[in-house]
């Protein structure tokens, strides 16, 4: 599915956001430790958005890694690396998320934007994203949630359950791809649950951003640093 709508994918997610997308996506690059000798891995790259973001902002020799499992959606990526500011320093790779292809504690941060409705296992997923961060590392993800009952939730879900589908038809030419992004959000978890799947995969000090009435919400977590143990002699 992600294959077919690659070559509209980018132009959708401004519409259907109106843009706030790309500011959304800012809100998690301000999470991420933007220093030198960072390496930061993006969970569900896509077309390379999150991952451009966070090289526009790197610092000296910062390296960003997308990883997605689809190769349409990669090769889009790619086509922008050349022209993309920070373009050099990003790299991407074809894989899943829920066994990443890299050795574990090597990463400084991982993020990832609007993938978890799409995840079949999401305690894996969480577990291999700690698996891959090194002590004191941090993990941010952004996703879309189902609104908290609110006058707002009414024109939501009519926007989004009832029109957006019909706006995928007419600019991407797929009705049942974005059906399916207005079902994945219906019968999303709230954020609280995702907080405690975080929880569980052994994170610490999780934080919760709610944008647009809760519509929208980031997660910011930590790796525990290492224990060090010293040893007194008598």
């Amino acid at each position: 599915m992600f294959d077919r709508i690659a070559a509209r994918y980018d132009l959708l997610n401004r519409v259907i956001s109106f843009g706030l997308d790309t500011w959304w996506r800012k809100k998690v690059i301000q999470q991420l430790p933007l220093r030198e000798n960072q390496l930061i891995l993006d969970l569900g790259t896509g077309t390379g958005d999150l991952t451009f973001a966070a090289a526009k902002s790197a610092r000296g020799n910062q390296r960003i890694i997308g990883l997605d499992a689809s190769l349409e959606m990669l090769r889009l990526a790619r086509a922008k690396q050349r022209f993309a500011p920070g373009g050099h320093k990003t790299y991407f790779v074809q894989g899943s998320a829920l066994r990443a292809p890299f050795r574990e504690s090597i990463f400084n941060a991982a993020m990832t934007a609007f993938v978890l409705r799409n995840v079949s296992d999401l305690p894996q997923f969480f577990a291999d994203g700690f698996r891959l961060l090194k002590p004191g590392g941090r993990m941010v993800s952004l996703d879309i949630f189902p609104p908290s009952k609110s006058w707002f939730s009414v024109l939501y879900c009519i926007y989004f359950y009832r029109l957006v589908p019909s706006i995928g038809a007419l600019l991407a030419r797929d009705r049942g791809a974005y059906r399916y992004l207005a079902q994945s959000v219906q019968h999303f978890s709230p954020p609280e649950t995702i907080a405690g799947l975080i929880e569980q995969a052994g994170f610490r000090r999780i934080i919760i951003h709610k944008f647009l009435n809760g519509v929208v919400c980031m997660h910011v977590a930590e790796k525990p640093a290492a224990v060090s143990t010293a040893v007194l002699g008598s």
